[in-house]
């Protein structure tokens, strides 16, 4: 698997007194959920995670099957082989195709009817665990991207999870676990089912060389802006963060998290009448967006 200025990992969300799926809901979604092996350029064996997404095709990130040298799943003790995949290299998405798998699917959801705070739960195959894992945690930030929403939920990766599915408390996908930021205090993202559905109808393509790197493994000045404001933010550069957020507003003006981005930047250098300003724009788009209302109730106490 590829590294970079995020790493791609599985995911794991934190327990805590988030809501949990009614019983029996994740006893019945499992037999969807695959482990992937892969041989690499160098012979070495890998392991990632994948959902069947619709019959006879499984979904996982790109980083897991890129260039491999051989890929296959593994279920109930067998082991089946693609006969093609078709892929979304930017989006650090594809689709494996398989004959006869005979797996049931899950349910499509959208990442576009996410809320804030919304309980979420993965299963995926952490540290190449025998049987998959779950964990449960909820949603943090949704970043408009490409005609769905980035999700950061609350989490910390091991290593052979990615492109495990991510769900809410009904059983419907809504994303796949992809990558995470650097340092202690880690962002976690999920990349949106919703660019699942036209991949679907694309042609299959019989090899798994990489064509072009993912959205998150591109030059800084590329990536999306969601991703360019994690280091200031973690080394507290806040005139860093608030030129990024600046250009951020001005290009997604619908984003809430560009204009939270822009009032913590202001707050934190104390200027609390443009901060006020700015967090009363990030929750006038999201009512329930915890971190801005928090600032915003700071910068008002302040501020009389």
């Amino acid at each position: 698997m590829k590294h970079s200025i995020l790493f791609a990992a599985p995911l794991f969300y934190a327990l805590n007194a988030t809501a949990q799926p009614p019983d029996g809901m994740v006893y019945e979604l499992k037999p969807s959920v695959v482990k992937i092996h892969v041989i690499n350029p160098q012979g070495h064996h890998g392991v990632g995670s994948g959902v069947v997404v619709a019959e006879d095709h499984v979904a996982t990130n790109c980083h897991v099957v890129a260039n491999a040298q051989g890929v296959r799943i593994s279920k109930y003790g067998e082991s089946f082989a693609p006969v093609g995949i078709k892929a979304d290299w930017k989006h650090d998405l594809c689709l494996l195709k398989f004959q006869g798998l005979d797996l049931p699917a899950v349910k499509l959801g959208s990442s576009k009817q996410l809320q804030y705070e919304q309980p979420v739960f993965t299963i995926s195959f952490p540290n190449n665990a025998k049987k998959p894992l779950t964990t449960y945690g909820e949603v943090t930030a949704l970043y408009p991207y490409d005609n769905g929403n980035i999700i950061r939920a609350t989490a910390d990766f091991r290593m052979g999870g990615s492109g495990g599915p991510l769900f809410t408390d009904d059983g419907t996908l809504v994303g796949l676990v992809t990558l995470k930021s650097p340092g202690r205090n880690a962002f976690y993202y999920n990349i949106p089912v919703d660019w699942v559905k036209p991949l679907l109808e694309q042609p299959m393509q019989t090899m798994a060389e990489q064509r072009e790197p993912p959205f998150w493994d591109v030059p800084e000045a590329q990536r999306p802006y969601f991703m360019r404001v994690v280091q200031p933010i973690q080394t507290e550069d806040w005139k860093t963060l608030e030129a990024i957020s600046t250009a951020w507003v001005a290009e997604q003006p619908e984003c809430a998290e560009a204009w939270y981005a822009l009032g913590l930047a202001q707050q934190q250098l104390g200027n609390l009448e443009s901060a006020d300003y700015n967090l009363h724009q990030a929750i006038a788009l999201n009512l329930v967006h915890p971190e801005a209302n928090k600032a915003q109730s700071a910068v008002k106490e302040r501020l009389e």
